[in-house]
């Protein structure tokens, strides 16, 4: 049984502008559409505060069709998403420690009713005074959360730009696989 989920209707109210980047991602073919997860997961990293589990959708709706075994097909998604996050975060940590404050995706999650911001920044620095490096990563495991705000929350308070690459590689390659064990392969991102 195919369970359908559309990670992209929350965002696409306020950024309908990604919306067919979000559409290039879901269709992605071959080794463009590698291409094309890598820049995605690049630019949720340290801009757009999207789903990052959507990479997965290409290999489950078969049109990544690289020509590998369907487990081979999501390993190399895996990878590939999670290096683009790590030199994304990495891009971000460069920035600046002030640009989490910047920006109006994080202004309007910072209106909204739930405030957001403030639980992630929250909880980011706690994770991160807590466990260091492994807290980031144990944070950018979460599913379906945005990466953005725990990226520049943990930012302020860290310096060494491998561990941070290699903390949000693991936590991006560990979102995706406790996505695809609670949900199962068998769940199709719109």
């Amino acid at each position: 049984m195919l369970v359908s989920v559309d990670l992209w209707l929350p965002f696409s109210s306020v950024l309908p502008e990604f919306a067919g980047l979000a559409d290039a991602v879901r269709n992605a073919s071959g080794v463009i559409g590698l291409a094309i997860i890598a820049v995605y997961s690049f630019l949720i990293a340290f801009v757009l505060p999207l789903p990052s589990e959507v990479v997965l959708a290409p290999v489950q709706t078969g049109t990544l069709a690289l020509g590998l075994p369907t487990s081979l097909e999501y390993a190399v998604v895996i990878v590939v998403s999670g290096l683009g996050k790590a030199a994304g975060s990495v891009f971000a940590f460069h920035i600046g420690q002030e640009a989490k404050e910047a920006g109006p995706i994080v202004r309007f999650l910072r209106r909204s009713r739930f405030n957001i911001v403030e639980w992630s920044e929250k909880t980011s620095v706690e994770l991160a005074r807590k466990y260091g490096y492994v807290g980031l990563a144990m944070a950018l495991s979460v599913p379906f959360f945005p990466d953005t705000i725990s990226i520049y929350a943990f930012a302020v308070l860290e310096r060494d730009y491998k561990k941070f690459a290699l903390a949000t590689f693991a936590g991006s390659v560990g979102r995706l696989l406790v996505t695809m064990g609670v949900f199962g392969v068998a769940f199709v991102f719109l």
